[in-house]
């Protein structure tokens, strides 16, 4: 690894394809005299992502019929969707079909 006298920058191969080392910051060309340039970038192989296609539930299951076909469990959640002085809005999602309702409490 070569630096440059002039500002102490990485010297790196000229992209032309001359035999010369340009420095990055303040742009000078240095002439390589017989001695031989080797670029070596170690890649490592990164790690594989998986792809998952089954759907996770991560809402809570409860106790509740569902209005379309009466399964008797559902997964649940609440959010505030009215005002904050008013109740939270309770969702289901029944665990058999996959119907929706909510419910204001």
């Amino acid at each position: 690894m070569k630096f440059c006298d002039h500002c102490g920058s990485m010297l790196v191969p000229d992209k032309s394809g001359k035999k010369k080392l340009v420095c990055m910051n303040c742009g000078k060309k240095i002439p390589l005299t017989g001695e031989k340039v080797v670029l070596k970038e170690d890649i490592k192989e990164k790690d594989k992502v998986e792809v998952v296609d089954a759907e996770v539930e991560v809402n809570p299951k409860v106790d509740m019929e569902c209005p379309k076909c009466e399964h008797t469990k559902a997964y649940t959640w609440a959010l505030q969707t009215r005002a904050s002085d008013e109740g939270e809005t309770r969702f289901y999602k029944c665990a058999k079909c996959g119907n929706r309702w909510r419910v204001y409490e």
